[in-house]
């Protein structure tokens, strides 16, 4: 099923997949060299390795969205309804 795909397309720290997510938002699919700019923004990665860690997001999307990964059962603080 679903593994922390995150953690195995190389070495991605937190800083790393923050200036992932930005850079994602402004090259979007239309933009031209939208890797290059990606990994540029992100820096120390080449347009190959943004591109297979945008794939293993969007196959950790479809994995949650079709119901394969359960959400987290948050506790409650017995809040009123």
């Amino acid at each position: 099923m679903a593994s922390s795909s995150m953690s195995s397309s190389g070495s991605w720290s937190a800083k790393d997949n923050k200036a992932f997510e930005r850079a994602l938002a402004v090259y979007d699919k239309d933009t031209p060299d939208r890797w290059y700019n990606v990994a540029r923004a992100v820096g120390g990665k080449t347009p190959d390795e943004v591109k297979h860690h945008y794939a293993l997001l969007l196959r950790d999307v479809g994995y949650i969205e079709s119901g394969q990964v359960p959400f987290p059962k948050y506790k409650t603080n017995g809040g009123s309804n």
